[in-house]
C-alpha cells in the first residue's frame, strides 16, 4: 500500500531516451488502430483565457498500462517565470487498481508530444527529409526536433520565435547539440518556405493568429501542428493533400467547444496509419499534415518505462497510501 513519488528531477534522472519513447508510441498507436486502447475524450476546465486544465485517462492492455494525467497549460505563466505546461500523472496497477506511482508530467508531456510528431512523420514525411522549420522555440521546439533527428537525415534547421533571446538561445543549443546548421530567421515565412519538415509549437489559441499563408508550404513537405491550428490560416491548411490527427473523436470534441472551425477533410488518424488500415504518404509531391491533440495514451505508454527505470535505479520517494 505504497506509491512511488517521482519529482520532475526524478523523472529526468531515469534517463529515458527519445528512442524509447518513440518505440513505445509506435506500439501504442498500432494498438489504438486495432481498437485495443480505452481512452475517452479528455474533459477540461478553463480558468483563464486560452488556459486549460485537462483530465486525461487511458488504458493500454498490450503495455499493461493504465492511469490518468492531470495537466495544465497556462500561456501567461512565462511572465511569472513558470512553465507553460505543468501537472501530475498517476500510474495504476492494472490488476488491482492501486496507484503504483505519482509523477511530475512536465518532462513526459514534452517528450511524448515530440515522439507523436515523430510517429506521424514516419508515415507522412519523405524519408529523405533534410530540413526542418521550427516556429516557437520552447520545450516543444526542442523535443519535436529531438524526435525528428532520430528518424531523418536532418542537415539544416530554421528557427523562428517572436522572442529574439529565446530564438538565439535555441539556435546556439541546437548548433552545439547536433551536427546540423541552425539558423535563426526573422520571419515566420522563412521557417516554412522550402522546408521538408515544419513544426509549429506556440501556445494553443482558441482564435488562431493564422500567420502561415497559402503558397508557403512546398510540395512534398510535412507539417506537425503541435499548437493546433494557431499558426495556420485555413486556406494554407487546405492546400495539404492529407490531413491527419491523432484521435478523431477528440478533434470533434474540440470543435464542439470552439476550436478547429475551418479544417481540411480528415484523411485518417495515426492509429489507422500505424495499424496499416489507411495509407500514409503515397507520392513524393504530396503535402501532408498532422494535428496531434496530445493523447492520454501517449503518457500511459511513456510512464511505465519511467516507473521501471526508477525502480531499477532506486529513484524517487515512497509514499504511504
Amino acid at each position: 500500500m505504497k506509491a512511488l513519488y517521482l519529482s520532475q528531477a526524478d523523472v529526468k534522472a531515469t534517463n529515458v531516451t527519445m528512442r524509447q519513447v518513440l518505440e513505445a508510441l509506435f506500439d501504442a498507436f498500432a494498438a489504438k488502430g486495432r481498437g485495443e486502447v480505452e481512452m475517452p475524450p479528455k474533459p477540461g476546465i478553463h480558468p483563464a483565457p486560452d488556459a486549460f486544465i485537462h483530465a486525461m485517462p487511458a488504458y493500454i492492455p498490450s503495455l499493461g498500462s493504465a492511469g490518468l494525467k492531470w495537466v495544465a497549460g497556462f500561456p501567461e505563466n512565462f511572465k511569472r517565470g513558470l512553465p507553460y505546461i505543468t501537472g501530475l500523472l498517476i500510474l495504476n496497477d492494472v490488476e488491482t487498481g492501486l496507484p503504483l506511482a505519482i509523477m511530475d508530467c512536465t518532462w513526459i508531456t514534452g517528450m511524448r508530444t515530440g515522439a507523436a510528431t515523430g510517429v506521424a512523420a514516419m508515415y507522412l514525411a519523405r524519408p529523405d527529409s533534410e530540413t526542418v522549420g521550427i516556429l516557437a522555440c520552447g520545450v516543444q521546439g526542442r523535443t519535436n526536433l529531438m524526435a525528428l533527428m532520430e528518424l531523418f537525415p536532418i542537415k539544416r534547421v530554421h528557427a523562428f520565435d517572436v522572442d529574439q533571446d529565446v530564438k538565439a538561445n535555441y539556435v546556439a543549443e541546437v548548433s552545439e547539440r547536433y551536427a546540423v546548421e541552425a539558423v535563426g530567421v526573422d520571419k515566420a515565412r522563412q521557417a516554412v518556405e522550402g522546408m521538408d519538415l515544419i513544426v509549429t509549437s506556440g501556445p494553443i489559441l482558441r482564435v488562431p493568429h493564422a500567420t502561415i499563408q497559402p503558397g508557403w508550404m512546398k510540395a512534398g513537405a510535412f507539417a506537425s501542428l503541435v499548437d493546433f491550428d494557431s499558426y495556420w490560416s485555413p486556406a494554407a491548411m487546405k492546400e495539404v493533400d492529407k490531413f491527419v490527427t491523432d484521435d478523431i473523436p477528440q478533434l470533434q470534441h474540440y470543435q464542439e467547444v470552439g476550436y478547429f472551425q475551418d479544417l481540411p477533410p480528415i484523411h485518417a488518424d495515426l492509429g489507422a496509419l500505424a495499424a496499416g488500415l489507411k495509407p500514409g504518404r503515397e507520392s513524393f509531391t504530396e503535402r501532408t499534415m498532422t494535428c496531434n491533440l496530445g493523447l492520454a495514451m501517449d503518457d500511459m505508454a511513456t510512464a511505465p518505462i519511467i516507473y521501471r527505470r526508477a525502480l531499477e535505479m532506486g529513484v524517487g520517494t515512497w509514499l504511504e497510501l
